[in-house]
């Protein structure tokens, strides 16, 4: 399954739905991503506290090509680019670019299933969406699989455990491998994170697929493809084709003044009196050391 030129991993890609690439990042690359990832992975994303948000098996970071140059590199790394103008085709764009931390647990949270994307109730075709993956940490466990052969010939659903008990052991890909290991695959194709996750695991997941397919409803509601956010301070060098494949100017899935549903309202107004009287506190504090300050000063002055 290991490849590294764009014949090998498209063949690997189109044959089985998943391509491994080897040597994908450099060693400065990955050093900088994971000290950038590892850096939001300190704090729940609060008030003026860029951080993670909080799942119960995973630390989600949202919008990762702002963290690290070496995030947007992946996202447009020559052999992906490549590889997606084949299999996916011309209007293939980033939609999404998100990494989580998963944590140890036996718990199977997150079972086999090919990804729903598109509105089924419109197209009676599957359309093509791949994932880039890269693996920040070493994986050996919790590892990322996938059943060779079956992408592309269902609609992405939930599958269950027992469906898949008969399939030969061979035809599940297992990828496991040190930080820095990459792979494509195709989300149509059955996958899962495998169990049990014995160490926590921090991956980045790209995904790529040709915008102008209509969304299903729960996505557009959630405003999940909204415009890529992005750091100015790494996009420098962009190809016309780089700006094109990053949606620069699409505002096909902009949403103005999208506001989304709060998940924890009341948990939201409890937090938010605790800070406003934190720093109703706060005032008071720095009021009264400033006062004292004078007075002290005023003193030594009568002095």
């Amino acid at each position: 399954m290991l490849t590294d030129t764009t014949s090998d991993v498209l063949r690997s890609l189109e044959r089985d739905g998943i391509a491994v690439i080897q040597n994908f990042l450099t060693t400065n690359q990955l050093e900088g991503m994971q000290t950038a990832f590892d850096a939001r992975l300190r704090h729940v994303h609060w008030n003026d506290i860029d951080g993670y948000e909080k799942e119960r098996f995973r630390h989600v970071i949202e919008d990762v090509l702002t963290l690290d140059q070496g995030f947007v590199d992946a996202a447009l790394h020559p052999l992906v680019k490549e590889t997606l103008r084949e299999y996916v085709g011309e209007r293939y764009q980033l939609v999404e670019a998100k990494g989580w931390r998963s944590l140890p647990t036996r718990r199977n949270f997150h079972g086999w299933h090919g990804d729903a994307w598109y509105d089924q109730t419109n197209l009676n075709f599957i359309p093509r969406e791949v994932k880039l993956a890269v693996y920040l940490t070493d994986v050996q466990s919790g590892f990322f699989e996938y059943v060779r052969e079956s992408h592309q010939k269902q609609v992405p659903h939930p599958v269950p455990d027992r469906q898949l008990r008969n399939i030969p052991a061979s035809m599940i890909v297992q990828v496991k491998g040190p930080a820095g290991t990459g792979f494509l695959f195709d989300t149509s194709g059955i996958h899962r994170q495998a169990v049990p996750i014995l160490e926590a695991r921090s991956a980045v997941f790209y995904n790529y697929h040709d915008p102008s397919v209509s969304l299903q409803k729960e996505d557009v509601d959630y405003y999940r493809y909204h415009p890529l956010l992005l750091n100015a301070a790494f996009l420098g060098n962009l190809s016309d084709e780089d700006c094109k494949i990053l949606g620069f100017g699409d505002q096909r899935n902009y949403f103005h003044a999208f506001s989304r549903r709060q998940k924890y309202p009341r948990l939201q107004r409890v937090l938010e009196t605790l800070l406003d009287a934190t720093v109703a506190c706060n005032s008071l504090r720095e009021r009264a050391k400033a006062r004292l300050t004078r007075v002290l000063g005023s003193a030594r002055l009568v002095g």
